[in-house]
């Protein structure tokens, strides 16, 4: 009996006893915790998932793809930041979405991006902030996201054939080792004022056509075709091919951009990088390399600066 008694004992001291009172967690717990955020805010939430993913769907929609013609399309660019954004709408860079942030503050900025977007019918799409970091790596997107539709180069043998169709000889520009989009939109400006056919860049360690690009080629970027290179020696020696010369700027050239009456027939002139100049290889495949005077010393030229005054001399040229 003894024993039954203490094992009743055991039994009862590991149930809980009564509480007394209850710290106030009673009280708490019937406190409101506020308003309901909106379904799209809850995390978890059918509605947030389905906006996540909606995100997503637009972003990778874009991707790089081959299309079915002989150029290549380049990736989906995104420029985050509330002026950047802005400023790219006002210079009138293409946009497949503009992506806002779901509560932003709205200021003046965000205003004008979306009156913008509304204006030129640029689908604007509200995300929330988590997702907006996953699309941007991290940036600092200040809850304004503008994507680029990748751009659809050309074939570079398409620059000469579309010249030579129009009862033209080509005039055409290639970059060599330039990698400041700012000097690719100034050179795309350049062929656009003064009547040339193209530009041609090597498909890698090049700038391409960015929002940078696009900015300063002040819209000409849309009348005036790009192509990539896949090497950039074995294009320019299937322009020689087509009959075309191909015109190499450097300071040590050994004619002088005056003397150049290449400039009057089918040529395709080459820019190098403002510290590097020609590389060996492009260097060695130039028909002609051709130096530019400069009476005030200096000793280089950028890209844009230097197409733009050769561009100049072949349209004066060909006039």
């Amino acid at each position: 009996m003894a024993g039954n008694s203490q094992r009743r004992n055991r039994r009862t001291s590991n149930k809980k006893g009564a509480t007394v009172g209850s710290g106030g967690q009673r009280r708490r717990g019937l406190e409101g915790k506020g308003p309901t955020p909106p379904a799209e805010a809850r995390k978890g939430h059918a509605k947030q998932r389905a906006a996540n993913a909606k995100v997503k769907r637009a972003a990778s929609s874009t991707q790089s793809r081959r299309p079915s013609g002989r150029g290549a399309k380049s990736t989906s660019e995104l420029v985050a930041g509330r002026n950047p954004v802005v400023e790219a709408l006002r210079a009138d860079i293409p946009a497949t979405a503009v992506y806002v942030q779901q509560f932003i503050d709205n200021d003046e900025r965000v205003r004008e991006a979306i009156k913008l977007a509304t204006d030129r019918g640029v689908p604007l799409m509200e995300a929330p902030r988590p997702e907006l970091d996953r699309i941007t790596n991290g940036l600092n997107h200040q809850g304004l996201v503008l994507q680029i539709p990748p751009y659809e180069y050309a074939h570079p043998d398409d620059l000469a054939a579309e010249a030579f169709d129009a009862g033209e000889d080509p005039l055409i520009m290639a970059l060599d080792g330039v990698t400041d989009p700012r000097n690719l939109g100034a050179v795309v400006r350049s062929v656009a004022a003064f009547g040339g056919h193209g530009v041609v860049v090597p498909e890698r360690r090049a700038a391409g056509m960015t929002a940078g690009a696009w900015k300063t080629s002040a819209g000409t970027a849309a009348q005036v075709q790009v192509a990539r290179a896949t090497n950039l020696t074995r294009t320019l020696e299937a322009y020689q091919k087509a009959g075309l010369t191909v015109v190499g700027l450097a300071a040590d050239g050994e004619i002088e951009l005056q003397d150049l009456e290449a400039l009057a027939g089918p040529v395709v002139v080459v820019a190098g990088s403002e510290g590097k100049g020609l590389s060996r290889l492009v260097g060695e495949t130039c028909d002609l390399r051709v130096r530019i005077p400069m009476p005030g010393g200096a000793e280089s030229l950028n890209a844009g600066v230097a197409a733009g005054i050769v561009l100049y001399e072949a349209s004066r040229r060909r006039a």
